[in-house]
């Protein structure tokens, strides 16, 4: 087959792929809002609100698009739905691009196809893309409005783009793929991080292409200079943008007296004034490299771009808008997740630390000043007693590694991975034979199975300050960490996706959520029961699907055939395939357990996954290409391959993915809403109960009359602020506070001190609490 023929099938097929995947998602996408984040992105999204941090302004203006295109408002959730299934269509197509060209790369010498090669290539690409499509976790992305299909489509058009760069690297024009790269990375800041992770595997195909021959000294740098470029885009270019941005705007209002926003304004033309010159300069002096630096950074920018939508709409005072991030400070506050409790990767406190005092040489830090606009003065006013305001955690409680981190976890962590931690008397509290009594007692009931481990956590908080409690140690962590966050936490997805699934239930360590081959003796060595006689409910879960480790057999061929022909991107491939897995779990510190499950963050390494089994598909063309014809071996093959792997995907996933009946999430927003008497207020808590309320509200415009209040929000300032506002025939919620009573750092606790059981009146109890004199407080 020449290059020309190769080039035109490749594009059809490409095509082909894409409208299977394009029409497989049309036929089992929702009609309508979904459960957790959709609800929110399809309103944030249709009418530009601004969602929860941090953010994602790009995928927004898309899904904008997306709703223009609704007969009417009740159509808006099924095409923003579309919108997943559309970017998760183009996925499948830059997969099998991108399966073509890196078997070129492997296989292909001096340019020219052997007799059959092209063929298999093509059809290898066909088994692998088409595999990716029928997966669990990218399926069930594909079909509601989720950030991570497009986030998917990034990945995989980035990786398309490094096989270009490679191909073309070399060349006069070569580095425009890298410039696009850049861009694209700006934008994937407007959808979601995940898109960042393909940069190291990008980075290693530059080094490997440039530096011949590879040592392990040379090897060791490039390996950390990629992963520093990630570390450098992702944690230091675009947030020290933006704290030059707050600063900026900080000192051109407080200083100089100037209006709000206009050193935001200044900051931005000196940063296209020194692009403008850097370009200049560069070009002037013939200096290459420089020069498509600094285009690549400024493309970063303008991709990065999208999140100027933020502080606009933020300032329009739409209905939804969380954490207000109306100025530069703000802004930096929302990318930072300043609102999220704050997590150690490396060094840091783990749960023993709630039962123990504060650190001796260093109880108190600093927070983080919180800045408004006092509009009479017209400057930036701090509203928060800062200084030495938060707790430090205590250090004999912290370690390296600290992966059980979550003390709201801390009966979880001590039941599954460090069993009952022993604890002392404090010296100073050892002669006190009443308290010698008591602990003396609960452990006596704890060695005698008495004491489950909510209680024994209970106890620990209530005599925390005359015990001392060992901490986890560091194998602790460790064995938590290989065991649990990627043991169970990826591992388990992992074979979901290409071994088969039991269940749609959450597994919490328990007899639901594990993997099942529908190999009878495996599965009941990996589950623990009989697989014989198994009650009605079990057998019929439409999400028990079963593919007898076949995509994975396929996969493994795949990695060990890539393996054998070129270690060089055989290390590209298992970078990437580590960065978008694993890395993530250990990034994000998982807990156990999590509100749901969270595969669909690592789908990014089942998608590479899907490429060493399209290489599969041509390891095994290669090792029969000696007995049989080519025009018989490799349609055999691809066919045989077809059915096995994306054929038994599509069968046992087709049930549990088609979300084309399900109305749930809508049917209870309405009936919640319907039952409420006219002006009514709704409080809703969690994800769940509130966005499709907001859904219900904002996009079709039911019972627009009827407060919905978020009590989990409900206690930050600005979320107290918006309820305070009419929004669209709901009237403001009654309040006699003012902002300056309850912004940030002003009575954010309230001590309770059980003296009488009379009652008190409640607008006593607010006055009380609203006083500003010093009686009152407490410090």
């Amino acid at each position: 087959m020449s290059n020309k023929v190769f080039t035109k099938w490749n594009r059809l097929l490409g095509w082909l792929v894409f409208l299977i995947a394009l029409i497989t998602y049309a036929l089992c996408v929702e009609p309508t809002v979904s459960f957790w984040d959709a609800g929110e992105y399809i309103l944030t999204s249709s009418k530009l609100q601004v969602g929860h941090p941090p953010g994602a302004p790009f995928f927004q203006m898309l899904g904008a698009f997306f709703s223009i295109f609704a007969t009417d408002a009740t159509q808006i959730g099924m095409m923003l739905n579309m919108m997943s299934a559309v970017a998760s269509a183009f996925t499948i197509l830059f997969m099998f691009w991108s399966i073509s060209l890196l078997l070129k790369n492997l296989v292909v010498k001096n340019q020219s196809m052997a007799e059959g090669q092209g063929q298999a290539i093509l059809g290898s690409a066909l088994v692998g893309s088409l595999a990716f499509t029928f997966t669990d976790s990218f399926w069930f992305n594909a079909v509601e409005t989720e950030v991570y299909a497009m986030a998917t489509l990034i990945m995989a058009v980035m990786f398309y783009l490094g096989l270009k760069w490679e191909q073309d690297m070399h060349k006069r024009r070569g580095n425009r793929w890298l410039i696009l790269m850049a861009f694209i990375t700006g934008l994937s800041f407007g959808v979601h991080f995940m898109g960042l992770l393909t940069i190291p595997a990008i980075g290693l195909i530059y080094f490997f292409k440039n530096y011949k021959p590879v040592t392990i000294k040379n090897f060791i740098v490039a390996n950390i200079l990629v992963v520093g470029v990630l570390a450098f885009i992702f944690k230091l270019l675009l947030p020290t943008t933006l704290k030059i941005f707050s600063w900026m705007e900080l000192t051109m209002v407080n200083s100089l007296g100037l209006p709000f926003h206009s050193g935001t304004i200044i900051t931005g033309l000196i940063v296209i004034a020194l692009f403008y010159f850097g370009l200049k300069q560069t070009r002037t002096r013939q200096l290459k490299w420089a020069n498509t630096i600094i285009l690549c950074v400024m493309f970063i920018f303008i991709g990065f771009s999208s999140w100027i939508m933020l502080p606009i709409r933020a300032n329009a005072d739409v209905v939804i808008n969380e954490n207000d991030p109306s100025s530069a400070r703000e802004l930096l506050a929302y990318y930072n997740l300043e609102q999220y409790p704050k997590t150690y990767l490396f060094y840091g406190p783990q749960f023993t630390n709630q039962y123990s005092g504060l650190d001796d040489t260093r109880p108190y830090v600093d927070d983080k000043p919180k800045y408004e606009k006092d509009y009479e003065k017209g400057e930036y006013v701090i509203v928060n007693d800062y200084d030495n305001a938060l707790t430090n955690f205590n250090s004999d409680h912290a370690s390296l590694l600290p992966r059980m981190w979550s003390e709201e976890h801390a009966e979880n962590y001590i039941k599954l991975f460090t069993g009952y931690l022993d604890f002392q008397i404090k010296p100073e509290y050892r002669m006190q034979n009443e308290l010698r009594e008591i602990v003396a007692d609960f452990k006596s009931n704890m060695s005698k199975g008495l004491v489950d481990y909510e209680e024994y956590s209970r106890f620990l908080t209530q005599f925390r300050q005359y015990i001392e409690v060992d901490r986890p140690s560091f194998g602790h962590n460790l064995a938590y960490m290989l065991e649990y966050q990627f043991g169970y936490m990826y591992w388990r997805y992992f074979m979901w996706n290409f071994v088969g699934r039991q269940d749609d239930v959450q597994g919490k360590y328990d007899l639901h959520g594990n993997w099942l081959s529908g190999i009878k003796f495996i599965d009941e060595m990996v589950i623990g029961y009989s697989q014989d006689n198994l009650p009605s409910d079990v057998l019929n879960n439409k999400a028990r699907n079963t593919y007898f480790f076949l995509p994975l057999i396929l996969g493994l061929i795949g990695l060990l055939f890539v393996y054998n022909t070129n270690r060089k991107w055989f290390w590209v491939l298992l970078v990437f395939f580590l960065f978008s897995g694993m890395a993530i779990q250990f990034y994000t510190n998982v807990r156990p357990f999590e509100p749901r499950e969270r595969d669909y963050s690592v789908v990014g390494s089942f998608f590479v996954f899907s490429l060493w089994i399209g290489i599969g598909v041509y390891a095994i063309y290669q090792a029969f290409r000696k007995y049989l014809n080519h025009k018989i071996l490799i349609p055999v093959i691809t066919v045989v391959c077809l059915i096995l792997v994306p054929g038994i995907l599509a069968s046992q996933n087709w049930d549990d993915h088609d979300r084309s009946g399900r109305e749930t999430a809508h049917a209870m927003a309405v009936k919640y809403l319907e039952s409420c008497q006219p002006n009514a207020i709704l409080f809703s808590i969690g994800d769940n109960d509130s966005f499709p309320l907001w859904y219900a509200q904002e996009i079709e415009g039911i019972r627009t009359d009827v407060r919905v209040v978020n009590t989990s929000l409900f206690q930050t300032d600005w979320y107290i602020d918006q309820m305070k506002r009419k929004a669209y025939e709901s009237d403001p919620i009654p309040s006699q506070l003012t902002h300056d009573k309850y912004r940030f750092g002003t009575r954010d606790v309230i001590m309770k001190e059980l003296i009488t059981q009379d009652t008190l009146d409640v607008k006593e109890f607010l006055n009380f609490i609203t006083s500003d004199n010093p009686k009152t407080k407490y410090k």
